[in-house]
């Protein structure tokens, strides 16, 4: 692994170009997705067409518009080129993550709780994945979140058991050791393949 990040920057979304990001998305499940179905929920995003997928990523970034607000995600850059994105904003924008048990099982959670944010997703640009670039990019999108006012963040990462092959695209939710070199800790454990990691942001 490549833990170097000299060469790495993250900016928000709206300061970079919608082209960049889909070069970061690539032709594979990334592309496909454009970062929909944690937004939408399985039923929704199963009915819409790619093309409105990606319509709806480039409303919620504002890609190529740094004048906007934009609070939808990060773009990751290493010696000037584009090679990864994380997807984070307030929890409660996350229609499938809010309909599921998982992440509130144990825990006195309301999950509508706006000062909660949420890090959901990360894409590495094919090429550039098993080089560690999924901590920087929590790192920044935690940093993002406080600078928006946000209370706390979590993630809710796979843990993969002992020798267990996982493909790229079910670790899109990041791993325990991304958050937890992030700062972030361990809250709960709601099943044998998933935690929850949080990091309160509110001043000691």
């Amino acid at each position: 692994m490549n833990d170097d990040y000299d060469s790495v920057s993250v900016v928000p979304a709206n300061e970079a170009s919608w082209d960049d990001l889909q070069t970061v998305f690539g032709r594979g499940g990334a592309a496909t997705c454009q970062c929909q179905r944690i937004k939408l929920g399985d039923r929704d995003w199963f009915a819409m067409a790619v093309e409105e997928r990606a319509h709806r990523l480039r409303e919620e970034t504002d890609c190529g518009h740094p004048e906007a607000e934009g609070t939808s995600g990060l773009v990751a850059y290493r010696d000037g080129e584009p090679v990864g994105w994380v997807a984070v904003e307030p929890r409660a924008g996350y229609r499938r993550l809010r309909g599921s048990s998982v992440p509130w099982a144990g825990r006195d959670e309301d999950p509508d709780d706006p000062d909660v944010w949420a890090v959901v997703c990360f894409a590495i640009r094919p090429g550039h994945r098993r080089q560690g670039l999924t901590r920087p990019l929590a790192r920044a999108a935690a940093e993002y979140a406080r600078a928006h006012g946000a209370k706390a963040v979590e993630g809710y990462p796979m843990v993969p058991r002992d020798g267990q092959n996982v493909s790229w695209g079910e670790m899109n939710v990041g791993s325990r050791g991304t958050f937890l070199a992030a700062g972030f800790r361990e809250v709960a454990h709601p099943t044998t393949r998933r935690v929850v990691m949080r990091l309160d942001l509110t001043d000691d």
